[in-house]
């Protein structure tokens, strides 16, 4: 089939084909780039955090009448809460184990620090989180110990949360940045000039922080039961017996001492699940906001095609009927419109690959957005040239079932 007479006709229709072209390209210009968000915020969310999260519990609560102050008395007083806290969990029937825990990935909460190699801060610098918790913290959280040891329980200090505990468990992201060779383990690093012996490597452990930093599982556990008015305790539950664990753990801490308080939503007792589901809200609701607007702009790009080519049949009506009587085929018809149609198509898929990296380029300097791959702009591509071919075989169809009589009535 010549394309000649089609451009003709298409030079013909400037201004509609215009709109349609401009139509197409700012379609693809804001899927393409609604959909590589929609990926990177479904990533996001699927990111593992290195937590066995099945049948984990967080508790947060605090003592309003707790002592206040940094002396022994008083950190010995907040110990003793504490200690008689995790005695009592422990008693629990549906309860597996629990361990002291200041901070919670994807909790938010946590102290930040930077490991070294050298007592004067020089050379390799890792930025990491700290977790503080005693022996059990590890087990609990249900973290793979790919190499080393837990701590022991002769290893564990109380007092207030600081960094510059002798022994420590790293990430393995944190083990192999300090020590690409491969030999973190047995080795001593220093946090702020303090020296530590690394006894464990865990495979990953995901920092309580969401942002998609470049040191988001550079985590650390120090052997601390950090003593304050706050409190926060991890709880593993027995497999299925999660909600009767949360039952009787709520009973069993108010039971033990009624002079507690947690608030919701930021403290209380919830299952880990209801965490993730929490910190990622904003995420899934952005990415069906973004499934909306695409599904949306593609339905109106779509019946904006229908309608401009039912139009043209419409205008066409009599030279149809006469291609018809000079022999064109049904088929001959039917392949003009497709034809037509992807050149328009094509043509504003090619604008809009161009509007696509565009936007991107935009979005780059003013949000925090990574660049924009080219695949998902050939995958819009070759979605808008489909949805193209599809929005107009209706009308397409019905022009070419005119029929060839139809010239002689037109005479």
């Amino acid at each position: 089939m010549s394309v000649h007479p089609i451009l003709a006709a298409l030079r013909r229709h400037k201004v509609a084909v215009l709109l349609i072209v401009l139509q197409i390209a700012l379609t693809l210009a804001i899927v393409a780039n609604a959909i590589f968000i929609i990926g990177q915020r479904i990533e996001r969310m699927d990111r593992p955090t290195g937590l066995d999260e099945s049948g984990l519990i967080r508790v947060l609560q605090q003592w309003p009448g707790a002592p206040s102050g940094d002396d022994a008395g008083t950190i010995e007083q907040l110990d003793v809460l504490q200690r008689t806290d995790l005695d009592t969990l422990r008693s629990l029937p549906d309860v597996q184990d629990v361990a002291a825990s200041t901070s919670t990935p994807l909790l938010g909460g946590y102290t930040a620090g930077d490991i070294t190699l050298d007592a004067g801060q020089k050379g390799i610098s890792v930025q990491v989180a700290y977790y503080y918790g005693d022996q059990h913290l590890r087990p609990t959280l249900g973290l793979h110990l790919i190499s080393g040891r837990d701590f022991e329980a002769s290893e564990i200090r109380n007092g207030r949360a600081q960094a510059g505990s002798p022994v420590v468990i790293v990430s393995k992201p944190v083990a192999d940045k300090l020590f690409p060779n491969g030999n973190a383990l047995g080795q001593t690093v220093y946090q702020d000039g303090k020296p530590s012996t690394i006894v464990g490597i865990v495979e990953r452990l995901q920092t309580p922080r969401q942002s998609d930093s470049n040191w988001a599982y550079n985590s650390v556990l120090e052997p601390l039961r950090a003593d304050d008015a706050y409190a926060g305790y991890v709880v593993r539950a027995r497999p299925g017996r999660e909600q009767a664990a949360m039952r009787e753990i709520r009973k069993a801490l108010f039971a033990v001492n009624p002079m507690r308080l947690m608030p919701e939503p930021w403290a209380g007792i919830h299952l880990f699940s209801e965490i993730r589901a929490r910190a990622y809200r904003q995420d899934r609701g952005m990415a069906l906001l973004m499934s909306v607007i695409c599904v949306i702009l593609l339905c109106v790009t779509a019946a904006g095609i229908v309608g401009l080519t039912s139009f043209w049949v419409g205008q066409r009506y009599r030279q149809i009927g006469v291609r018809r009587a000079l022999g064109a085929r049904r088929i001959d018809i039917l392949r003009y419109f497709q034809v037509e149609n992807l050149l328009i198509t094509g043509g504003g898929a090619v604008a809009g690959a161009l509007f696509a990296f565009g936007l991107n380029a935009w979005l780059m300097t003013h949000y925090e957005m990574t660049r924009l791959p080219v695949f998902f702009v050939a995958i819009g591509v070759l979605v808008m040239l489909a949805l193209g071919q599809a929005a107009v075989l209706v009308p397409a169809r019905r022009a070419s079932n005119v029929p060839p009589v139809v010239a002689t009535r037109s005479v």
